[in-house]
């Protein structure tokens, strides 16, 4: 087995929505009055982090109709909603599977079987709240530069 060099790989962050929504507490509590608006303030945090970092983010959210749905925000980020017959966590798994050997995938998530699924497949798992550190460190960067 050749080793990959790390930095000539593209960087995917791979969320898990509902979870990350679940797991930060401003999220969460807006999550209680209106679930549309929780997921698009996460879906508008992730952008901005795209925007500026240069991170390809892909949003994954549990369930919404019969087949899975792909949808781009207008900056430029992926999300998904899958068929009411799979989980975030089987996509996820998926995408990890089939991309970690060609990019740096990196999943975002506190569900640790999840966590270890990706890993297993070449890739690498954060917490939502390592998640949370990186969003406040890019928006302190991008404070201190504007």
């Amino acid at each position: 087995m050749t080793a990959r060099n790390e930095d000539s790989l593209p960087s995917f962050l791979l969320v898990d929505g509902q979870n990350i929504i679940h797991a930060w507490p401003e999220l969460k509590k807006l999550l209680k009055r209106d679930a549309f608006a929780a997921q698009q303030e996460l879906i508008r945090i992730l952008s901005e982090y795209h925007s500026f970092s240069g991170t390809k983010v892909v949003i994954v959210f549990d369930g919404r109709g019969n087949q899975i749905n792909e949808e781009r925000s207008s900056e430029g980020v992926q999300i998904f909603f899958t068929s009411s017959g799979k989980t975030a966590d089987d996509v996820i798994e998926r995408l990890a599977i089939k991309y970690a050997s060609t990019y740096q995938i990196t999943v975002a998530t506190n569900d640790i079987m999840e966590q270890d699924a990706v890993v297993a497949a070449g890739g690498n798992a954060i917490s939502a709240e390592m998640l949370s550190n990186w969003i406040d460190r890019n928006q302190a960067e991008i404070r201190r530069l504007f």
